[in-house]
């Protein structure tokens, strides 16, 4: 009987190391998408970057999608690893208001999304305060953004994959951030220059942000990239390198 199993345990050995792309079951990133900036059509977008996000780590992604002021399955951010935030000037109220503060100031992973800097209008503060941000509106529509990359030992995993582009979004006046913001993409446009990207440590909850976002963007390859990187950084999950 010994000598069965020692010989059955190594024919599976064999098995394992004759098998190419063996790799350890990974358990899926539970991520929540907060949909609700009608401008920019996050309704439409977001499912983009959920099938690219999907097609390159193991994730359950769970969209909420804004019906009006309200966020009907909000309570899914109580119990997932990173929140995706794409809305703008919501004005939540009450129990759903309290969570969104609740979980936003309690030093938890955040990836947000252009308009997320003014995501709430009745939690204005949570640009400064936990973003790191100055949104101070934005210059003229027109004039594409050139998308500049600050590589760095700090940006290497978020940029991996990633390269230059230019964004049809116009270019958010964001000059004047929090000290202790890590800059990795400046945006050039008619003869301005802003940071459109940034991380952020906040209570020890990794926080990254960028004014991109425009419809366009999401058929850009380099911006899905750079926005799969920053929610598998957020959650400290390491990117696949394919």
């Amino acid at each position: 009987m010994k000598k069965f199993l020692c010989g059955l345990i190594l024919f599976a050995g064999a098995i394992l190391l004759a098998t190419p792309f063996v790799e350890a079951r990974i358990a899926p990133l539970r991520v929540v998408f907060i949909s609700g900036s009608a401008e920019y059509e996050s309704d439409k977008t977001m499912p983009i970057l959920k099938k690219y996000l999907e097609s390159k780590y193991p994730s359950l992604v769970n969209m909420v999608t804004a019906k009006g002021d309200d966020l009907p399955g909000l309570e899914a951010i109580d119990k997932c690893e990173t929140v995706v935030l794409f809305t703008r000037r919501l004005k939540v109220q009450g129990e759903q208001l309290e969570r969104i503060k609740k979980y936003c100031t309690s030093g938890k992973p955040l990836v947000g999304i252009r308009t997320a800097s003014h995501a709430i209008q009745t939690f204005l503060e949570l640009d400064q305060e936990v973003f790191g941000g100055n949104y101070k509106g934005h210059y003229k529509d027109g004039p594409l953004t050139q998308v500049e990359l600050i590589a760095s030992e700090k940006t290497q995993q978020i940029l991996s994959g990633v390269t230059a582009f230019k964004s049809k979004g116009s270019l958010y006046k964001n000059t004047g951030l929090a000290k202790d913001v890590n800059i990795m993409l400046y945006g050039s446009a008619d003869g301005k220059t802003e940071p459109i990207a940034w991380t952020r440590e906040y209570k020890k909850g990794r926080i990254f942000y960028t004014s991109l976002g425009h419809q366009k963007d999401f058929e850009e390859e380099s911006f899905l990239r750079l926005m799969t990187n920053a929610i598998l950084w957020s959650a400290q999950r390491t990117p696949r390198t394919k």
